[in-house]
């Protein structure tokens, strides 16, 4: 292997966000991901009143990343010596029980593996260098710049000037928290359907299947998307939600689903671009095995990229006998929230606050 492929390789494996690697020692696995012909042809099981049946408990986490590393190049698929060499690097570097690098990386590591999803440590079965399938390059569209209005000015100016007191500890208001972090819902993408894209944690949804409906009740902070597949039309264009209005419908053994009616306060990803009230999101999920749902994303939003793009990966049944999803406990008892406001009005604004 050349060293400006192991270089490459390298700089892949630090874009992937730390996770457990209890799972990967001693052998090396792959995440299903593809829909292959063979895949096509099979037929799922039907629920009692003549749907697929797509229930379940599913797990959605891989190490590959959402864009493919520019210094990957035009590179589409691993070989497998690549993909064992990236795997290998990637459990050495992400092992969060490791004692090397001094006090300060023992620190960053307090989350230790315990708490990480063994399979964000596994790329995806056809070895890809991106979840991103379509621009072919791999990487996200360019995002359209426009001229903002003196109002968008002042408001964004206000969220960067919240954004910045929340990331230096100084808050002046729980509004400077973001509602993920105060549990009330994740306006990341993960756990919120658009799309379930991989984190270090909490990489898990469940299917549940009612004549007319279909609900994904995810384990990141509880959400439950209720999507009716009963025909019924949207919401008015001026009703907008913090997940959008999802309207499913059934072509074949594929569940598509598509959810517009966004409004605007939900990241795209972690680098802190948002969707715009624009956006609709086409979910495909399509039983390939028993045990495997092939899903993709399409996310149009003309007023924010220049071109639709493509996401996909699998989502992967939890087998375990007795394996349930159980409610997170995100902030019940916890006291961070007023403690860290008395802590950054104290030191920030110089006022003495009582304890409440």
């Amino acid at each position: 292997m050349s060293r400006g492929l192991r270089v490459s390789l390298g700089v892949l494996a630090i874009v992937v966000v730390a996770v457990s690697i209890l799972a990967a020692r001693g052998q090396l696995t792959w995440r299903p991901s593809a829909l292959t012909a063979d895949a096509e042809d099979w037929t799922p099981p039907r629920t009692p009143w003549g749907d697929p049946d797509l229930q379940g408990i599913y797990n959605y986490g891989t190490s590959t990343p959402l864009q493919r590393p520019q210094q990957v190049g035009d590179k589409q698929v691993l070989s497998d010596e690549e993909a064992e060499s990236l795997q290998a690097d990637i459990a050495r570097r992400l092992d969060r029980d490791r004692r090397d690098g001094g006090a300060q990386a023992d620190v960053s590591r307090s989350y230790n593996d315990v708490w990480m999803d063994p399979a964000r440590m596994r790329l995806t079965a056809d070895k890809r260098t991106s979840l991103v399938i379509d621009p072919p390059d791999g990487r996200l569209p360019p995002r359209l710049e426009r001229q903002l209005t003196p109002e968008e000015q002042t408001a964004r100016a206000a969220a960067e000037m919240s954004t910045r007191r929340f990331n230096t500890g100084f808050q002046e208001s729980y509004l400077d928290m973001d509602v993920g972090n105060r549990c009330i819902i994740r306006r990341r993408n993960e756990g919120g359907g658009h799309p379930y894209l991989p984190a270090i944690y909490n990489n898990m949804a469940q299917i549940l299947q009612a004549p007319g409906y279909v609900v994904i009740y995810a384990e990141m902070i509880h959400f439950a998307r209720i999507i009716p597949v009963d025909g019924r039309p949207p919401l008015p264009e001026n009703v907008e939600t913090w997940l959008g209005d999802p309207r499913g419908r059934w072509e074949g053994n594929t569940l598509v689903v598509e959810t517009t009616n966004l409004n605007g306060y939900i990241w795209m990803d972690d680098s802190g671009d948002f969707y715009t009230d624009t956006a609709r999101l086409t979910e495909r999920m399509t039983m390939i095995d028993p045990d495997v749902i092939h899903y993709q994303v399409t996310i149009e939003d003309p007023t924010a990229y220049t071109r639709p793009w493509k996401v996909a990966w699998a989502l992967v049944r939890e087998t375990e006998a007795g394996f349930e999803l159980i409610e997170e406990s995100c902030r019940e008892g916890d006291r961070s929230v007023p403690n860290l406001l008395k802590l950054g009005r104290k030191l920030y604004f110089g006022a003495t606050w009582k304890n409440r």
